[in-house]
């Protein structure tokens, strides 16, 4: 599942607006909406090994750039302990 262990960040639905013609400021007449099209936001997932010092072992964890971030700044076992990994 594409789901972060630590932020609990997963994909997310929008949309994408697909435009034709040139922009007026770039010289051409403007542009027109042809089309709306769904698209997925997924987060920027990584499966990563933490070793954590206080259990003495390796943790495998899925968890996002920006968690893994929070992890460095404020220790492994500190930030698993909270969201409930270990």
């Amino acid at each position: 599942m594409k789901r972060c262990s630590i932020t609990d960040a997963h994909p997310t639905k929008g949309s994408k607006i697909h435009r034709r013609g040139l922009a007026k400021k770039k010289g051409g007449i403007g542009q027109h909406v042809t089309k709306v099209v769904t698209r997925t936001f997924t987060p920027n997932l990584r499966t990563k090994r933490i070793w954590v010092s206080e259990l003495k072992k390796f943790v495998t964890v899925k968890l996002t750039a920006r968690a893994l971030k929070t992890v460095t700044k404020n220790g492994a076992y500190a930030t698993l302990k909270t969201a409930g990994v270990i």
